[in-house]
This record gives C-alpha cells, structure tokens and sequence, in this order.
C-alpha cells in the first residue's frame, strides 16, 4: 500500500468534508458502549438508544449491569437487534469490571489489550478496534465495509484481503498515528455513506480523477 496514495486520498478527503470530530460521546465508555450498539444499524439509532440508557440513570458499567436484562434490552431497541446487544452489552461491561475498569485497559500495552478484547463475546475486530482507537486512543486502524469498498476502487488494496492485513497495511504506510487514524476512517466513513455508495455518485466524488473505477462501476 503506498504511502504517498493513502496520504494523498486522506488530503482530499479532508479538503473537500472538512474536520470530523469523531467519535461522539461524553465519556470514553459512552464510545465503548456506542461502538457496541453501532454493529448492524446507523448511528442515529444508536443516539436514540444511548440517550434512553441515560435516562435510566449514570451510563457506567455498573449501571448497565444493574438494569434486568429486559430494561436493558427494552432501552437499546433502536439500535436494533436489541435482545442479542443486550446481551453483548453485559457481557462487555462484565469483563470492564473483572478487568479493572477504564483506568486498568489504559495501564496495558495494546499489543495485549486486543486480544484480550477480542476474548469478549460480540467484540469482533471492527468493534475492538472502534474501542482502541476512539476510546483509547491507541494507533489502530479501523477497518469496515467502507474501507473495503473505497480502497477496492482506488486500488489501494483487493477487496478480499482479510482484515488483519488490511489493518496492518495502513498501519504501516502511515505509522502509528492516532489523530490520522481517527480522522481517515471518519472520512471514509462519510464519504462512503454520501458518494461511494455501492451504487456510487462519481459525478460528485473528489477521488474521482485517482480512482480506476471511476464510471466504470
């Protein structure tokens, strides 16, 4: 993956959206939660669930656990699949707890935190990444269907190539930098949801002049 590309890719990008300020939320568990509720659904669902768990009192670990599973699962309904998140959901706030809380994650490398994550039911690489990153901040890139799709078109990388080398192949062409990790995937993100679509608007991409695709999707 080219260096100059990926960086020539996130200079336009930035130019034409301008700054993302992502991820929302008050608290880095607030991000943890979000990440969690986001799997499968869009993030104003996930607005509406978190701002129905702060109703029912401090969004903290303990809190959520607190709640029977019914409520919990009653309150996140509009991020959709609400019963299997729930689950999740307490299952995650559980192994924060076991494992110490926000403060202990921060105390380990995240060469070991990771994995330790991925240990947690429902916590794929996206959702672990999505908390490494925005809650964090650690130097993990996060890879999602966007990603795929943008850098597919581009050239920047095969459409199947399996997560882990995508993510280390950005990784390693722009080195471990939290701020640009941030912002380049909250870019595609946005870029992916308004104009790369699967059907995509190349009349208004930005990308357009450096992409083979271009029309010919």
């Amino acid at each position: 993956m080219s260096p100059e590309h990926l960086r020539r890719v996130f200079r336009l990008l930035s130019d034409h959206h301008g700054p993302m300020h992502w991820w929302p939320g008050e608290t880095p568990f607030e991000v943890m939660v979000g990440a969690i509720l986001t799997q499968n659904t869009a993030w104003s669902n996930v607005e509406r669930a978190i701002a129905a768990l702060k109703e029912a009192g401090p969004l903290e670990p303990a809190a959520l656990l607190a709640l029977p599973e019914g409520e919990l699962a009653a309150r996140i309904r509009p991020s959709g699949y609400y019963n299997v998140k729930a689950r999740r959901l307490r299952a995650f706030c559980q192994w924060l707890l076991d494992a110490g809380g926000e403060p202990a994650l921060r105390a380990h490398p995240t060469e070991r935190l990771r994995p330790a994550l991925l240990t947690v039911k429902g916590i794929g690489p996206e959702t672990a990444d999505d908390i490494l990153l925005y809650a964090l901040e650690r130097p993990v890139f996060v890879v999602d269907a966007y990603t795929r799709r943008l850098f597919s078109r581009l050239g920047l990388a095969p459409a199947d190539l399996p997560y882990e080398a995508l993510r280390a192949g950005v990784e390693s062409a722009l080195g471990p930098d939290v701020p640009l990790f941030n912002e380049l995937h909250a870019l595609i993100v946005n870029h992916g949801k308004s104009v790369c679509r699967p059907r995509p608007r190349c009349g208004d991409c930005i990308l357009r002049r450096d992409c083979p695709a271009a029309d010919g999707i």
